[in-house]
């Protein structure tokens, strides 16, 4: 099928759908005669060809004319349902797309993200059920911790094969150092894919200003390094050139070149302060592929940051250069502005692939998108804004009378995805109202309709906190529900809960609280305390039991509903004052974690106490000795 979409400021570049591995589809890139460098750039032609036909040999370089995809003629082939076989350095299938998951790396990067082993260990799972092909688990030489999550997420996902032979590929992050490599090996090795991922910088700014090195020391590093990690026994090596994005061509050809003769099975090119555009990322991509020896032996990837809200772009734009593999995270998190969004690229693919972008699709399973974000966002303790694309709260609604009228007499006049094909239903076609009468069954489809799939002692335990708050309020919404799945279903394993809490205040006097709390082995602990006010001295009460000194940085409540009777939900952010420390990954900076936490609750002090104590038990969880963990079932508080 033939589209073609002009763009006048795109320099034109010649492209093919086949991965760089797979030379007997590609189109060969023709050199063309330059004074100024004797390596080769692609001869521009009049449109960016995403197919499997040479491009045309005389064209003009003025057009600017865009072609992802191959003339009319024959039918477009349903992309294949079946995943092609796993291959390190090649995708047998020139269309397929690896996608690469660095939520737990590059999304934990953002301030206040830091979750515990048990949270990244259940997003690894869910990561799994999506189906993507690499798991970016973390970086193992940052901490104990984060060596300890990397392993327990290889031994288990990465060894989960399902009935159709999938078993996520688990990566390990390190610098361009014998010590990180041997630690990311050490994490990774027990997966039945492991990966090792190095990187070094090799842009003028950071070689001289951070690495303080030459081009020549850089490359001899990171041929070393690469030999290194292979010499462990890691048959699948990927190699990044950090801020390849500002990087001289010529140096990014030439250490590529030598990565690759080391044994590297993927070139990962990161737009590492997300300052390309669409048009030159995709020629960064394009001429990495004309120009770097033994690129046919290797996988492209990319990784390109949001700092001017081009990721996405700038991710779809190298796919159609010739990268197969992509890296992004769900939501968008990490470092600064993030990074490409999974949902967004995959749905982008999955809506104009065929069409459009020459055939490419990934191996993604879409219906597991709304779960995964919301447990993402409930973890990381970082809000999805509500005018996200694919995910946000108003992703799907419509509230202009003439989009309305336009909904109500077919969808597809304002919606170019469906709900459904990311999990979500839409509430008002369910016919489910939920009230005080309404059964364990009524919330479980309530539950599935809105993307979570819950069961067993969960289940349980959320149907109690709804009967306790449909007995307060007429009617119970769909963003109720959702706040006490966040409070039941998404909270760090527990070392403290509440029990019990009694607050005094007013203008009569100083505000009093009295905490009970439940310690791991299951003893009560009681104290009181005053303060400035109700939340001031309840924290306090808690501190007192606790004996752990941790500063509150950030705190916010909003609630999720209108009206007097609403949940409030309550998010805080703490800093430990002992060493809850660990080493940036990109950097090598000692980093003081922060760790956040969520309530909700018709009262609003419980709900800011509920909060408190979960960022306490998530920063808990991060010290050494940690008391046994309390059972799964959990003592019942007002709502």
């Amino acid at each position: 099928m033939a589209s073609t979409f002009t763009n006048p400021n795109f320099s034109s570049i010649s492209c093919s759908s086949s991965s760089s591995s797979s030379s007997s589809f590609a189109p060969k890139l023709r050199p063309v005669s330059s004074s100024s460098s004797s390596r080769r750039t692609p001869k521009p032609p009049a449109f960016l060809r995403i197919s499997s036909r040479s491009p045309p040999k005389h064209a003009s370089s003025s057009s600017a004319s865009i072609t992802c995809s191959a003339p009319p003629p024959p039918p477009p082939t349903p992309a294949p349902s079946r995943r092609p076989p796993y291959i390190p350095n090649r995708i047998p299938d020139p269309n397929y797309v690896r996608i690469f998951d660095t939520t737990l790396r590059d999304g934990e990067q953002s301030p206040g993200a830091t979750m515990t082993s048990k949270e990244k260990l259940d997003i690894a799972r869910q990561l799994a059920k999506l189906g993507v092909d690499v798991i970016e688990a973390g970086f193992p030489a940052a901490s104990n911790d984060d060596f300890e999550a990397v392993k327990a997420i290889a031994l288990e996902v990465g060894n989960a094969v399902d009935a159709s032979g999938y078993v996520p590929i688990i990566c390990g992050l390190s610098r361009c150092n014998e010590k990180d490599i041997r630690a990311a090996w050490e994490a990774v090795r027990f997966a039945k894919r492991p990966r090792v991922h190095t990187f070094i910088a090799t842009s003028g700014i950071h070689m001289e200003h951070k690495l303080k090195k030459s081009k020549e020391e850089v490359i001899d590093i990171a041929r070393r390094m690469v030999g290194f990690a292979r010499s462990l026994g890691c048959d699948d090596v990927e190699f990044s050139p950090e801020d390849a994005g500002r990087s001289d061509r010529e140096f990014l050809y030439e250490i590529l070149g030598e990565v690759i003769k080391a044994g590297a099975t993927t070139l990962n090119i990161p737009d590492t302060v997300g300052i390309t555009m669409p048009e030159e990322f995709g020629k960064l991509i394009a001429d990495i592929k004309a120009n770097t020896p033994g690129i046919e032996n290797v996988i492209i990837s990319t990784h390109c940051q949001n700092d001017l809200g081009l990721s996405t772009a700038n991710t779809i734009a190298g796919a159609c250069a010739g990268a197969r593999q992509v890296e992004v995270t769900i939501n968008g998190i990490g470092e600064r502005a993030g990074n490409a969004s999974l949902e967004e690229v995959v749905m982008a693919l999955k809506c104009k692939g065929e069409h459009v972008l020459g055939g490419l699709y990934t191996g993604i399973n879409t219906h597991h998108i709304v779960m995964t974000s919301k447990m993402v966002e409930e973890y990381s303790g970082l809000h999805v804004q509500p005018h996200k694309a694919i995910v946000g709260a108003n992703a799907f609604a419509h509230e202009s009378g003439i989009h309305q009228d336009g909904m109500l007499k077919h969808k597809g006049t304002y919606e170019i995805i469906s709900p459904d094909d990311i999990g979500l239903e839409r509430s008002n076609e369910s016919g489910i109202v939920l009230g005080k009468l309404s059964g364990r069954h009524a919330l479980k489809m309530k539950l599935v309709e809105l993307g979570y799939d819950i069961d067993g002692d969960q289940l349980n335990n959320i149907f109690w906190r709804f009967k306790a708050v449909a007995e307060q309020k007429k009617r119970v919404t769909d963003a109720d529900i959702r706040a006490l799945v966040s409070d039941e279903v998404f909270q760090p394993a527990v070392v403290w809960k509440l029990h019990d809490l009694q607050v005094t205040c007013g203008t009569l006097g100083l505000s009093t609280a009295t905490v009970k709390l439940i310690s791991a082995d299951g003893k009560e602990h009681i104290a009181c305390s005053v303060g400035t006010g109700p939340v001031d001295s309840a924290y306090k009460a808690v501190d007192l039991i606790v004996k752990v000194p941790a500063t509150l940085l950030e705190y916010s409540m909003t609630a999720v509903t209108e009206g007097i009777d609403a949940i409030a939900t309550t998010r805080v952010l703490i800093r430990g004052e002992n060493n809850h420390t660990s080493t940036h990954a990109l950097t090598g900076e000692t980093v003081h974690r922060t760790f956040s936490g969520a309530g909700s609750s018709m009262d609003i002090v419980v709900s800011s106490v509920k909060a408190y104590i979960g960022a306490l038990n998530k920063m808990l969880g991060f010290m050494e000795q940690t008391p046994s963990e309390v059972p799964a079932e959990r003592t019942p508080v007002s709502a």
